[in-house]
């Protein structure tokens, strides 16, 4: 891109500022913001001027789960038909892990945060880990593709690297980088990170699968025969990864995705619950639900809507490639943005100070007509890494890991 047509681009959609310290950089400065100009969509920030919210929800009714008890009766049955569609090749899995650690007071990617007590025990370490149960079990390698972002994909393949992929077979693991949204004032004005770069964030992970396409991951996809793709959050450290019982129960009814879910602790719990939405498989987010929701119950007198996602999801690649070129709904989101000021000093605002562009994962779900939510025991496989302290902490995720055997 040219410095002309950046000035164009940047006009059209009232970013001129981005360029304001354009002829104090080096030739390489220069460069890189040129080049991030080109690869940004500013028209995200329309959204905001244009005083878009979110769309409408459709009509909500329930989706039938499958609980704890038809799982056990079938498992036998549900696990040899997973273990045969690894041990073919035709599953793999999707670490989502372009976060940063910042919530936990950390700078360094949060797959890298040490939940250890008496040793190093890495978030990284434990996905693989777990990851291993199944690769042992089933006698195979299994693929992994990791999504990291602009700010944390180096430290994160070095910290990999130093730390041998902690026993796993290297040629199993891909990286590859999540497309990055701008960030913006209320006014729709993005932010600048310092002279030289805009300050971005993840696009939100409903973005995965696009961003794995666009780093030309399909090909190997396609040549090792991989037919459904396990994707999964970095944060969840007692997950089962690629579980076998669950993607035999998912090939089993014939879904074309399907997502692990638990009962919600409590009515007022803050986790999305799984749902149809115009006879579509869906998730209302839990401000979303409403009082007549939450006390809506089914034949057999329990809550209708009581399973909450924990973002583990078995989705068939195919049924993505048909998707992939519908766009998604754009979600604009409040966040703490740091910023470069107009003093040129760098800040850290306590309070959110403007808006982020995700898309979600649960609008994929959306566009596919079969789910399976699958129910697990919340206390085996959900232990999320949110906060140092308190619910869904490094201490809760201690506890939860010490109570089911692992040694910290």
């Amino acid at each position: 891109m040219t410095l002309e047509t950046a000035k164009e681009l940047l006009a059209k959609y009232h970013q001129e500022h981005v360029l304001q310290y354009y002829d104090t950089l080096s030739d390489k400065e220069k460069a890189a913001l040129l080049e991030q100009i080109e690869q940004t969509d500013f028209s995200v920030t329309e959204q905001i001027t244009a005083g878009k919210g979110e769309q409408a929800r459709g009509v909500i009714t329930p989706i039938q789960a499958m609980t704890l008890s038809e799982i056990s009766e079938n498992a036998e049955n549900f696990t040899e038909t997973g273990l045969e569609a690894i041990r073919a090749g035709k599953v793999a899995a999707v670490l989502l892990a372009g976060g940063m650690g910042t919530r936990l007071g950390s700078d360094n990617p949060k797959g890298m945060y040490d939940i250890g007590i008496t040793k190093p025990v890495y978030i990284f370490e434990r996905i693989i880990r777990n990851l291993f149960d199944v690769v042992d079990q089933a006698g195979t390698w299994i693929h992994m593709f990791v999504m990291t972002s602009d700010k944390n994909h180096e430290a994160t393949t070095s910290f990999f690297e130093q730390q041998k992929y902690f026993g796993y077979n290297p040629e199993y693991i891909h990286f590859f980088r999540q497309e990055m949204a701008p960030a913006a004032t209320y006014e729709g004005r993005v932010y600048m990170e310092s002279k030289s770069r805009i300050a971005t964030s993840p696009n939100g992970n409903g973005g995965w699968f696009a961003s794995l396409k666009r780093a030309g991951l399909l090909s190997l996809i396609h040549d090792a025969g991989i037919e459904w793709l396990n994707v999964f959050a970095v944060d969840n450290v007692l997950q089962r990864i690629a579980d076998p019982c669950f993607i035999g129960a998912t090939l089993s009814r014939k879904c074309k995705v399907g997502a692990k879910v638990v009962r919600k602790a409590d009515p007022d719990e803050k986790v999305g619950v799984m749902c149809l939405e115009d006879g579509r498989p869906s998730i209302v987010e839990y401000y979303e639900q409403t009082e007549q929701l939450r006390n809506t119950r089914n034949a057999d007198g329990e809550p209708a809507y009581n399973f909450g996602v924990i973002l583990n999801y078995l989705f068939h690649e195919k049924s993505l490639e048909e998707i992939c070129d519908t766009a998604l709904p754009l979600h604009v989101v409040e966040k703490k943005i740091p910023y470069m000021n107009e003093a040129g000093e760098f800040i850290k605002p306590e309070e959110p100070n403007g808006c982020k562009f995700e898309s979600l994962i649960l609008d994929m779900i959306h566009l596919l007509d079969t789910c399976l939510p699958y129910e697990v025991v919340r206390e085996k496989e959900f232990a999320p890494v949110k906060n140092k302290t308190g619910i869904d902490s490094v201490e809760s995720a201690r506890a939860l890991l010490q109570q089911n055997g692992y040694t910290l």
